[in-house]
């Protein structure tokens, strides 16, 4: 099922390998076994240290599991794992097979401490791109703790325990059985999860002494196009830099195609987090990863807080946290998500094949989506409360000539309606004649704008009434030694080239702050 150019760079990967894997199959049937077998001796036969061996445990016969020197790991793949979970496949032999888990020490280390049964299960797609991330995490915590299994589960295979649990988005994460989380999560999102739902032991710190060695000139806390650009300008100025991130890339790992970049003619949102990490690793930065920051402390010397109990201690702060989804915050929405209300149509998409849909937003990202889903479901209903759509021509044309898509403008959605745990359709207010209608749908897509990240230094720097950063045009807050650049501030036109800029401002800003406190 591997091509000779896969095999021999996955090949490159396993001699990284340090301690025998076993992959475990159980037995079973189903009309794709004999695709799974082939899958996985081909992986088995890339290297000496892994081994295939049958379980007399009875399933479905898509099931196996991964052991690390005998020993079971807890980690279960039902399904091929091809796609973008190949990756987590692999990365779960490499992590068995002794490799490092590239998660920060303060999360693994509360989690090693959790006790009692934690049967995880996450519902993917393979054409999810946001499941990676879920399942890949989800994994790491059951290599870090007995008392945690994970199995990915690939939807396509299983149809009716698909339809049974109601899933309509992906990642569907269960835990013991009960819906955990739904959609896209970040490792500092599902370890919050964790905390809030059983008071994880975190890191304590025994001393309030901190060594001068241990200050850092410049911490970004963000790791999106403004927050790298910011670092590498910090660090090209000689200053000891930090990024804090819970996730590197931001909101441009999750853009398939990037056309706006000056000098870049393409490139995708993958392939530019590739690069932006390559950057941070030629400069030599240091990167906290999959961490969320809970507060900062102001002073000389700003103390950040990490939803791990560690503390950063830094001279000057960059915060560059971006936006996420906005919300519509109208009945049905948050109780339905992966239930029929979507915020990816990429990775969500292929779950309303056939199926009538809307999608809330008439900008670039919200017709943008509404093509996209064309190809895929039945109808799509374009709801946008102004006017008229505020997309670009060339989408308002290739929407012109889509006959499966109808537009609704000066419509304010009001309502999700649902009926058998799933959404049945939407409900919005003619704002012209102030009339109420209802449109039987299967699925809502919401796309309208962004919110900023910023809630958590909301009481700290002045923001304005949407929640942006306020800062001067050298990317300055109103707090001595705390700078702001990209989506997160009002700085207007959100595009990836004016974060880039906004992010060497807010450096060079940072360096001469700390020239003139020197």
């Amino acid at each position: 099922m591997l091509d000779e150019s896969t095999k021999e760079q996955v090949k490159q990967y396993f001699d990284r390998i340090q301690k025998p894997v076993t992959i475990r199959l159980y037995s079973g049937e189903h009309e794709k076994r004999d695709e799974l077998v082939s899958f996985l001796k081909d992986v088995k036969s890339l290297s000496s240290l892994i081994t295939l061996e049958d379980s007399n445990d009875l399933s479905d016969g898509l099931r196996f599991s991964i052991e690390s020197n005998g020993n079971p790991t807890g980690i279960h793949f039902s399904g091929i794992p091809m796609g973008h979970e190949f990756t987590s496949f692999i990365l779960a032999i490499l992590q068995s097979g002794g490799n490092p888990i590239k998660l920060e020490e303060g999360m693994l280390s509360a989690v090693s401490k959790l006790k009692g049964e934690f049967r995880f299960e996450t519902f993917i797609s393979l054409d999810c791109h946001n499941c990676p991330e879920v399942v890949q995490t989800l994994n790491s915590f059951a290599l870090v703790n007995p008392s945690i299994s994970h199995n990915m589960i690939d939807g396509a295979m299983y149809p009716e325990l698909v339809k049974e649990k109601n899933i309509q988005g992906v990642p569907a994460v269960y835990l013991n059985g009960e819906r955990f989380l739904s959609g896209k999560a970040e490792a500092s999102v599902i370890f919050d999860k964790l905390l809030e739902l059983y008071s994880l032991p975190v890191i304590e710190e025994n001393s309030e002494v901190v060594n001068p060695s241990d200050v850092y000139d410049v911490t970004v806390i963000g790791g999106g196009p403004s927050g790298v650009t910011a670092a590498v300008y910090s660090a090209r100025k000689g200053l000891k830099t930090l990024v804090i991130a819970d996730r590197l890339g931001g909101q441009v790992k999750d853009t398939l195609g990037i056309e706006n970049i000056i000098s870049v003619p393409y490139t995708t949102g993958p392939e530019l987090t590739h690069v932006l990490a390559d950057q941070l690793e030629k400069n030599q930065i240091k990167k906290k990863e999959n961490v969320r920051v809970q507060k900062i402390e102001p002073g000389q010397t700003k103390v950040i807080h990490l939803n791990t109990g560690e503390k950063i201690h830094s001279k000057t702060v960059i915060l560059s946290t971006g936006a996420k989804w906005r919300e519509l915050n109208v009945p049905g929405e948050k109780e339905y998500v992966g239930k029929g209300v979507a915020y990816c149509p990429h990775c969500d998409g292929p779950f309303f094949k056939d199926k009538d849909v809307a999608v809330i937003g008439g900008g670039n990202s919200g017709v943008e989506a509404a093509l996209d889903l064309s190809g895929i479901v039945k109808s799509v209903t374009l709801v946008e409360f102004g006017d008229k759509l505020n997309a670009d021509k060339v989408l308002l044309d290739k929407v012109a000539n889509s006959p499966n898509i109808k537009t609704l403008v000066k419509a304010q959605t009001t309502e999700i309606q649902t009926g058998d745990d799933k959404v049945t359709g939407l409900t919005y207010k003619d704002r012209s004649t102030e009339t109420t209608a209802t449109i039987p749908l299967d699925g809502v897509f919401v796309q309208i704008g962004l919110v900023p990240n910023s809630g958590f230094v909301k009481d700290l720097v002045a923001t304005n009434r949407f929640g942006e950063i306020l800062v001067d045009e050298k990317c300055k807050t109103n707090v001595d030694g705390i700078f702001a650049c990209g989506d997160v501030t009002n700085t207007p036109y959100k595009q990836i080239i004016i974060a880039m800029g906004e992010g060497a401002k807010a450096a060079i800003s940072a360096f001469e702050y700390l020239l003139h406190a020197a």
